[in-house]
């Protein structure tokens, strides 16, 4: 099986390179990190999950790369993912060098989760274009692949235009590092089919799941794409075995846990171990 786990709120008062070893020890797959960079104090958008009001937890997020650079230094094999990369709050030129830089110095270990946000407020601050963030997070998938691929690379779009530039290092994947949508939105499998790698969801069931993949199955072959190429990655579940064996029967390739929290190492080594007893030993 292909378990991840991903990080707790708040996420900045465990060490990274804690978290990361301790998950590679225990066999875990993949280790993925989320972001919300700022959190207004007065939003009129509802928290997804609730309808309600934010929590107060969506104010201690880190910076996911910051913590996957850390977490790389100290593990060999573990793949270190973002679960979600708001493309819409990024520069694409400097997250494609971010992005680079990482897969290189992991020598081929990045996968990129990327969403487009549901927090108005937050987008806005952030400088993104709310009601059209699918079209400028396209044409920042769009950037970055060109920055990846090619030697001298240029963009003319509505929201990037930039001449022939040079950007180095190259991602050690090839021809990048995969890139996975996450959300359930209307036309997200034919967006994954089109300009990713995988489907990230979350708040699905097994059943949606074998939904989901038999639709993107066809529309990859209708697209002239190998449906085995793009996989599926259900995330944010409960230490579950049997729930975990559910998605993987309906076609999810990964699942990724949510643990916990705990305020101090020695805990949260030991969650990281009770989950692991359940799921993967």
């Amino acid at each position: 099986m292909s378990i991840g786990t991903s990080i707790p709120l708040p996420a900045y008062t465990l060490d990274p390179a804690f978290m990361a070893r301790k998950a590679e020890e225990l066999g875990f797959e993949s280790i993925w990190y989320a972001e919300h960079p700022v959190v207004p104090v007065t939003s009129a958008s509802p928290f997804p999950s609730t309808g309600g009001e934010i929590p107060e937890s969506y104010s201690h997020f880190t910076d996911p790369y910051i913590a996957l650079a850390r977490a790389s230094a100290v593990t060999a094999t573990i793949k270190l993912c973002t679960g979600i990369t708001l493309i819409p709050e990024r520069n694409p030129l400097l997250l494609a060098k971010e992005i680079s830089a990482l897969d290189r110095y992991s020598d081929g270990r990045f996968v990129l989760g990327i969403g487009t946000g549901w927090l108005r407020e937050e987008t806005e601050i952030m400088g993104g274009d709310f009601n059209h963030r699918w079209t400028q997070t396209r044409e920042s998938l769009e950037v970055m692949k060109e920055l990846w691929t090619k030697e001298e690379a240029e963009y003319h779009g509505r929201y990037f235009d930039f001449p022939p530039v040079k950007s180095y290092p190259k991602p050690v994947q090839t021809p990048h590092p995969p890139i996975l949508i996450g959300g359930l939105a209307r036309n997200v499998l034919r967006r994954v089919v089109a300009h990713a790698d995988g489907w990230l969801p979350n708040r699905v069931t097994p059943s949606q799941v074998a939904d989901s993949r038999a639709q993107m199955d066809a529309m990859a072959a209708e697209a002239g794409r190998d449906p085995s190429s793009l996989n599926i990655s259900v995330y944010g579940q409960e230490p579950d075995r049997a729930l975990i064996q559910s998605f993987l029967d309906a076609g999810a390739n990964r699942v990724v846990i949510r643990p916990e929290f705990c305020d101090n190492e020695e805990d949260m080594g030991r969650e990281l171990e009770r989950i692991a007893d359940v799921v993967i030993r």
